[in-house]
């Protein structure tokens, strides 16, 4: 029995977003799932920063952990899920949660960090309401 998979077909398939960004931040692989919950088509993306979706408030932060990982070789977000802000391309606030694999490009000359991104917002909008309920029904302290 042929075990193999289509890698191709799965990126294309995927519900959750497959990201790939080369060392100098640029984004190299963008899937449909990324065009779904991003807004941007893989030609609007490919090339260019992941600034495209990162809140300029978040950015420096990313931008000093993106650095120390390409560095280090190391991510603890390869086990651990992330969830951070991130931007629609029409303004819109996201809520995401991504795990990340550092790999080496094909030639093996540069790494590559591919980010697997689901779309979380809806379930921290729940949760937030639910807080807000929550805190309605405290008694005052």
């Amino acid at each position: 029995m042929d075990q193999s998979i289509d890698l191709e077909s799965f990126i294309q398939a995927a519900g959750d977003a497959i990201i790939a960004v080369e060392n100098d931040g640029r984004i190299v692989l963008w899937n449909p799932a990324a065009e779904r919950i991003f807004g941007f088509t893989a030609k609007d993306a490919i090339g260019q920063s992941l600034d495209l979706i990162i809140p300029v408030r978040f950015r420096e932060r990313h931008w000093n952990g993106f650095h120390q990982v390409m560095l280090s070789g190391h991510s603890r977000y390869g086990t651990e899920v992330l969830r951070v802000p991130a931007l629609h391309k029409d303004g819109r606030a996201l809520s995401i949660a991504f795990t990340v694999a550092l790999v080496n490009s094909p030639n093996s000359e540069s790494r590559v960090i591919v980010a697997i991104v689901r779309d979380e917002t809806q379930r921290w909008n729940e949760e937030r309401e639910l807080r807000r309920r929550v805190a309605e029904l405290e008694p005052p302290s």
